[in-house]
């Protein structure tokens, strides 16, 4: 006696547990990767200097292009948003550190302004982003 549904004809159904497998493999690694191309989402172009040191990597990066775009880890935001963002930060993390990247071609004025905002949100340690000569 056959069961219903059993037959000798050829499978036609799809197995897609493979598929599966990839599309979440394929996930970790944008998953892994999003915090690097965020960083460089918005295009700055740094300073050279002779002398400088590794900034640290768990740093919040704000950066100021020529076009006077401002970000915040590769998101776009204002100066008001910047400050109350940092300020919630430093609450959360009294140590928390900033690295600034702002483009050469900047006033040094528009530099010193972004910089005089991360400090009056109360974040202490500040660093340029810079590239070597």
């Amino acid at each position: 006696m056959r069961a219903e549904g059993d037959s000798d004809g050829p499978i036609t159904g799809i197995n897609v547990t493979p598929l599966v497998d990839v599309v979440l493999v394929v996930l970790i690694i944008f998953m892994a990767t999003a915090p690097m191309i965020a960083r460089r989402a918005i295009r700055v172009e740094v300073p050279k200097v002779s002398q400088s040191s590794r900034a640290a990597t768990d740093a919040l990066a704000v950066a100021l292009n020529g076009k006077h775009e401002l970000t915040l880890s590769g998101k776009p935001t204002t100066l008001d948003e910047l400050k109350n963002i940092l300020s919630a930060a430093i609450a959360a993390r009294p140590d928390q550190a900033v690295t600034l990247s702002a483009d050469k071609a900047l006033p040094y004025g528009d530099v010193a302004e972004l910089l005089d905002a991360v400090r009056a949100a109360g974040i202490r340690k500040v660093g340029l982003e810079v590239r070597r000569k």
